[in-house]
């Protein structure tokens, strides 16, 4: 371990393919979010599928989950360099599951493929920003993270309705393919950087750790699949998920985390709770620009456009104003405003058929305020772990993450098609709704965050 003195920026020397490469890995990330949303509806209805519509989101998260234990257990063991090329192979073969799919059955399993490679790869990116970027560089790192979604963001929706209307889905999926292999191949020389740590320094493999992972995976998918059980057994599996998805997580996550405990469990519960109160309703601006609204989905892809563009704007601004000024109580009080003004438009536009660009204008909003959330919890996640531990941590940010949105599309998914589905008056104001709730109760853990470590002065040279 060295001091380096750092007055260079991201894109200059050492940085700057490091830079590009995990960049083009996020923006990747960001076309195929986008494309999957926008196009959804659409392969609900080719697939016949709509009952397993929630699911079709949350099975990739759900299998990330075990992807990223897995993947921080064995990166702190082994560098990152053969965990990221098993988890862009993993999640190639998934993309082209997806891609080929005939039957809505087979399209949840490419999902779930898809799923554990996207979150391995998530764990590697967070490590290589604590292994070879300073402390000073993290905030700029993660507004670039953020950039990476505007050109996606610009052309991602409305290139995904196109191609769907004109040749089908299934096309969409065949260009995030051919996308994710070159933009993988720009991450592949700065790989070479991860090195293993000192045989005596590799932690053990966390087998039983690893196991919960997947007990978690289990009891978040039986949450989404209860929506298409019949009343008791549905019943039966809301329970069974809820305390399974409780008890699996509690061992995953940093101790504290279901109590906002100050430090790096409040931080991680604040992610998963905004996670679950943005993502669980985002999957369903689109659904409801489509089906009450009557957008095309090139149209109606418009609302997660502005949303991705506002949060990337925001994470600018994040990564270059000082902490003095923007402390992590102001960043996370008026980023978790920002989101619930978004949630409390979307319920407005669902229950008073109020105009559809209002939805637009409140997802712009609600992108705003992710952008500053959502950079300033990554940089407090490495702040609070160490370089023998930033595996664990970088996994359990990941964690939260998709766990909470897991989570939400679970919950949105038993009061949508409990309530009658589409066609039914209450469906899309019972979903933005409950967001509602789940947003407010993230501001307990904002509370609860405590003080804030100073940025290291000192460079890891890996």
């Amino acid at each position: 371990m060295s001091s380096v003195a750092t007055t260079t920026g991201i894109l200059s020397g050492r940085y700057a393919l490091a830079t590009i490469g995990m960049v083009a890995i996020v923006g990747v990330a960001a076309f195929q979010n986008l494309a999957m949303t926008t196009v959804m509806p659409e392969i609900s209805r080719d697939l016949d599928g709509e009952t397993l519509y929630a699911l079709a989101f949350a099975a990739p998260l759900a299998a990330g989950v075990p992807g990223m234990v897995l993947a921080g257990n064995w990166t702190d063991r082994s560098g990152g360099r053969v965990v990221a090329w098993v988890s862009a192979a993993l999640f190639a073969l998934g993309t082209a599951v997806v891609m080929l799919a005939p039957t809505m059955e087979v399209f949840l399993v490419g999902r779930l493929v898809e799923g554990f490679g996207a979150g391995a790869i998530d764990v590697v990116l967070y490590v290589l920003v604590a292994r070879i970027f300073p402390a000073e560089l993290h905030g700029p790192v993660f507004a670039g993270f953020a950039a990476a979604w505007v050109v996606p963001a610009l052309v991602g929706p409305a290139v995904a309705g196109i191609v769907t209307e004109t040749w089908g889905w299934h096309w969409v999926f065949a260009g995030a393919l051919v996308i994710a292999v070159v933009s993988f191949a720009l991450l592949v020389p700065t790989l070479g950087r991860l090195h293993a740590p000192a045989a005596a320094l590799r932690p053990v493999w966390q087998r039983t750790r690893i196991g919960w992972s997947v007990g978690a995976a289990v009891a978040i998918l039986l949450l989404n699949v209860a929506p298409d059980l019949g009343p008791w057994p549905r019943v039966a599996a809301v329970v069974v998920g809820v305390v399974g998805t409780w008890a699996a997580l509690r061992p995953l996550l940093p101790t504290g985390t279901f109590r906002a405990a100050p430090g790096l469990p409040s931080v991680v519960l604040l992610r998963g709770l905004v996670a679950a109160a943005f993502f669980g309703s985002e999957a369903y601006v689109p659904f409801l620009l489509q089906s009450r609204h009557g957008l095309s989905a090139s149209t109606a892809g418009l609302a997660l456009t502005v949303a991705a563009l506002s949060w990337a704007g925001a994470s600018w601004v994040h990564g270059r104003v000082g902490e003095e000024r923007l402390t992590a109580a102001r960043t996370f009080g008026v980023g978790l405003a920002l989101v619930l003004v978004s949630l409390v438009t979307a319920l407005a536009v669902a229950c008073l058929d109020l105009p559809w660009w209002v939805l637009v204008v409140g997802w712009f909003v609600g992108g705003a305020g992710m952008g500053g959330l959502y950079p300033r919890a990554s940089m407090l996640t490495l702040r609070f772990s160490g370089e023998g531990d930033d595996g664990f941590a970088s996994s359990a940010l990941t964690i939260a993450d998709a766990s909470g949105s897991v989570v939400g599309l679970a919950v949105t998914g038993l009061l949508f098609v409990g309530s009658g589905g589409a066609d039914a008056a209450w469906s899309f104001p019972l979903v933005f709704l409950a967001m509602i709730v789940i947003a407010l109760l993230a501001t307990a853990a904002v509370r609860r965050l405590g003080p804030v470590p100073p940025p290291a002065g000192a460079q890891r040279v890996a």
